[in-house]
């Protein structure tokens, strides 16, 4: 899953340098045509990415005083605001609050399904015994 994850990562990486260089690509088309397109390329593809790195991460958690937080869920969130402020710099790209409103439910959204996922998959099973 690991290897899965990075590769995510460096795709995520490759539509950001796309954006960033003012390159067309389908899924910006897609985008476009789509209604809300954008937004909601932002909650799945961010929202994913949090998914597949909390899971590569075996739902490893941090904690900030009585704050704990999957550890994937803090990278991909670091890594998003970082990119959404690095915008600023480039003239074919704007930070748009409403695009990290969108990053933000997707990353909630899939850190519950994380969390969902990681309960079922660490749930005891149950044992059927034959009386005789």
């Amino acid at each position: 899953m690991a290897i899965f994850t990075v590769a995510f990562f460096g795709f995520v990486l490759w539509v950001i340098y796309l954006a960033n260089i003012g390159q067309s690509h389908i899924l910006f088309q897609w985008a476009a045509a789509t209604p809300y397109g954008d937004k909601l390329g932002h909650l799945f593809i961010f929202g994913f990415l949090t998914f597949i790195a909390n899971i590569s991460l075996k739902l490893k958690t941090v904690s900030f005083g009585r704050v704990t937080i999957y550890l994937g869920t803090l990278l991909v969130s670091i890594f998003v605001l970082a990119e959404e402020f690095s915008q600023s710099y480039f003239p074919t790209r704007t930070m748009d609050i409403e695009d990290v409103i969108a990053d933000a439910i997707g990353i909630l959204l899939f850190t519950g399904i994380s969390h969902l996922v990681g309960n079922r998959v660490n749930r005891q099973p149950i044992l059927l015994t034959e009386q005789t």
